[in-house]
């Protein structure tokens, strides 16, 4: 969907409220249908499945492929194959993002060298089957790099609730692994397209028809998307220092930056004006 928008550090970028389900170190993917070179040859890294989408880093530096994203909704004829020589895959076709460094459709084919791609792929089919369930099959709007900071991302965004999700739980005992702590970066923006609903719905239960899957964040104080990236906006107007504060709904007041230009920046975003004095 996207190309090389997904790294960060030699390690994997996500968005605010997006969680890593399952990491693999050892797959390869190849490509077909596609000319540019980045699409070309067979390509060794890691995936990560997430809330929202799959993950693909290219574990070589000069690879002209650093990072391919795949959210749900861009996917289609997704099948797990297990051939009779050979390791078992994931194939299936994926289209571009506009704005997404490249453009069309193109098919993959994803290997597990060290086993694993079927519980990988039925994993992978049934959260996109929990978000098709929101009822949201627009296209992605188009991609627009961050404008906020990148920082280490805190421990909940790659170790998800042992409990798993709406009655599902993601197969752990056959990917054991977290990808490494000074691996996984997150920005302030939160995904731009749907992923499993927020975690204030659990007991098998999804919400209620119409509610965007990607609304809201964890922590988020109920902000719907538009509010949160409206309060991103007004944080960066106030200069490199300011911070969005998704769980107080506010634009936090750092160093510099006054009491009355904070409760404007918050009123601007369309929220209550309220000002804290320091960013969390």
């Amino acid at each position: 969907m996207s190309l090389n928008t997904a790294h960060l550090n030699g390690g994997v970028l996500i968005h605010a409220g997006e969680q890593i389900l399952l990491f693999s170190e050892h797959v390869s993917i190849e490509w077909s249908g596609q000319n540019m070179g980045a699409f070309k040859g067979t390509k060794s890294g890691r995936i990560y499945l997430t809330t929202h989408r799959l993950v693909f880093n290219s574990k070589s530096p000069n690879d002209e492929m650093q990072s391919f994203s795949f959210p749900f909704i861009t996917l289609s004829e997704v099948e797990i194959e297990q051939p009779i020589f050979g390791a078992n895959y994931i194939k299936g076709k994926v289209r571009a993002q506009p704005n997404g460094n490249w453009t069309g459709e193109a098919k993959f084919k994803l290997t597990f060298k060290h086993g694993g791609a079927i519980e990988f792929g039925q994993a992978m089919l049934k959260v996109a089957h929990l978000v098709a369930r929101g009822g949201f099959r627009e296209a992605p709007p188009p991609y627009m790099p961050p404008q906020s900071q990148y920082y280490a991302a805190p421990p909940p965004a790659y170790a998800p609730p042992p409990q798993g999700y709406y009655g599902w739980t993601p197969p752990y005992q056959t990917f054991p692994d977290q990808p490494p702590q000074n691996g996984v970066f997150m920005t302030d923006a939160p995904p731009p397209y749907p992923g499993l609903p927020p975690q204030g719905y659990q007991g098998g239960q999804m919400p209620p028809q119409g509610y965007p899957p990607q609304q809201g964040v964890p922590g988020s104080a109920g902000l719907s998307r538009g509010q949160l990236l409206r309060l991103a906006a007004a944080a960066r107007s106030a200069g490199p220092a300011a911070r969005v504060s998704p769980e107080r709904g506010a634009v936090c007041r750092p160093a510099g930056l006054s009491e009355s230009t904070a409760a404007r920046l918050s009123a601007d975003a369309g929220l209550s004006a309220r000002v804290y004095g320091t960013c969390w």
